[in-house]
């Protein structure tokens, strides 16, 4: 008998054997969100197995002296999704509950994410599995170096260039850059992005993902007839998403009426005082205690009245548990994945337009692409011409979006993999396969 007569049923799996089918995490929802877009992928529909699954996944030990100097070890990850439109791209977070599922769907959701704004890079993403707030700094510099040793295998220039996620930043990707030039021999700024401007950074690279969500929300607003001046604005997170998202808001008008963040949640109906928060933030590490507004329950943050809400924290934050409660107009992702797709067909059903965060918080890696390539020709541009080509790129992506979303009548988030998609599939299939 020929073994082809048992090929279907053999190459139709599309879930790794490595995951538990009872509890995906985020992987489960990044597939749900490929299978809606599925049916509007005509001929290139038949790879559409290449999103399901990530071209290569590490999974390193992080070994570590602890300056009581006993040994730890703490589990790090970097996954490269889809590396078809160009080197992988996309952030390192360092947080406790780091899993394979959520670097996974996070680095699927950056493929995404780049060929919506249509930057020349595939989708990739690392974490390791640690709570940096009981790290000294020796310590951290240390897991951070022994970590970019681990994964120096699979990164570079050219092949995957990792840049600040949650709970890293502008000293860890010196650190980074720092391990990675120095076992190549050679210094190699463009190997990470979200440098310090002395190490080959780029002027606003900081607030560029909070400036995208602003950019998207005030096109989106437009378009909806909803007064940015003026508006009520609620934002979880106020980290460096939330916190620049809620000043540019502010400073176009608008009230930022709540906030919440990990350590409790504000409210104040006059609207907070943004740069006396961020400056308490700074102090403190949370938005709690500050005394410029009233304490609000955590849990009491979603049923704040709103017309705009930025979930600008972790991913899952908004379930079927909490959507029916929302009392926002316009739902603006600032997190990577914080709405289940069961809370983004509640939300479409009560009329609330979301804007997805594969394209609401593209600016971070639209101007990490700006710093990349300044680093590879080692010419610099100022700040307002990278604000000016960032806006740019948004506005015009998040119109191409719109169109699609209007004439297929869809959802933005389907609208987004539409465009994407097709971009990534397009240029697998143009490729084709190797050998």
């Amino acid at each position: 008998m020929s073994s082809a007569s048992h090929a279907p049923a053999a190459f139709t799996q599309a879930l790794p054997s490595y995951l538990d089918p009872n509890h995906l995490g985020p992987w489960g929802t990044y597939l749900q969100q490929v299978d809606r877009v599925t049916p509007y992928l005509g001929s290139l529909a038949r790879w559409v197995d290449t999103l399901k699954r990530p071209k290569r996944s590490l999974i390193v030990d992080v070994p570590i002296h602890l300056d009581d100097g006993t040994v730890a070890h703490f589990e790090g990850y970097r996954v490269q999704h889809n590396t078809s439109r160009g080197p992988g791209k996309g952030g390192v977070r360092f947080h406790q509950d780091v899993t394979l599922s959520e670097v996974m769907a996070l680095a699927a959701w950056m493929s995404i994410k780049n060929a919506a704004v249509n930057v020349p890079y595939g989708g990739a993403k690392g974490g390791i599995r640690v709570d940096p707030r009981q790290l000294s700094r020796g310590e951290l510099e240390r897991v951070t170096r022994r970590y970019t040793s681990e994964i120096g295998i699979i990164i570079g220039p050219t092949k995957d260039i990792p840049a600040p996620d949650v709970n890293t930043n502008e000293q860890v990707m010196a650190w980074m850059m720092d391990t990675y030039s120095m076992n190549e021999g050679a210094t190699a700024t463009g190997v990470v992005t979200g440098k310090p401007i002395d190490l080959g950074g780029s002027l606003g690279r900081r607030d560029a993902t909070g400036r995208g969500v602003f950019t998207v929300g005030v096109e989106a607003a437009r378009r909806i007839g909803l007064e940015v001046a003026g508006a009520r604005v609620a934002v979880q997170g106020f980290g460096n998403v939330g916190g620049v998202a809620a000043r540019l808001f502010a400073e176009a008008g608008a009230r930022v009426v709540a906030v919440q963040d990990h350590g409790g949640a504000l409210y104040r109906e006059a609207g907070i005082d943004v740069p006396a928060l961020q400056a308490h933030v700074a102090a403190n590490g949370t938005v709690a205690g500050f005394p410029g507004a009233e304490p609000l329950d955590r849990d009491a943050f979603w049923d704040t009245p709103c017309d705009i809400l930025i979930p600008a924290a972790l991913e899952g934050q908004i379930t079927a548990a909490n959507a029916g409660r929302i009392q926002a107009r316009m739902v603006i992702e600032g997190a990577n994945g914080p709405t289940t797709p069961q809370a983004d067909d509640i939300l479409n059903e009560r009329g609330v337009l979301v804007l997805p965060d594969v394209i609401a918080n593209a600016g971070g890696v639209t101007v990490s692409y700006f710093e990349w390539v300044q680093d590879f020709s080692s010419f610099f541009w100022t700040e307002d011409e990278i604000n000016a080509r960032l806006v740019k790129i948004m506005k015009e992506a998040f119109a191409g979006v719109w169109q699609v979303a209007e004439e297929k009548r869809v959802t933005l988030r389907t609208a987004t993999f539409i465009v994407a998609c097709q971009r990534i599939l397009r240029a697998r299939d143009l490729r084709g396969l190797y050998p």
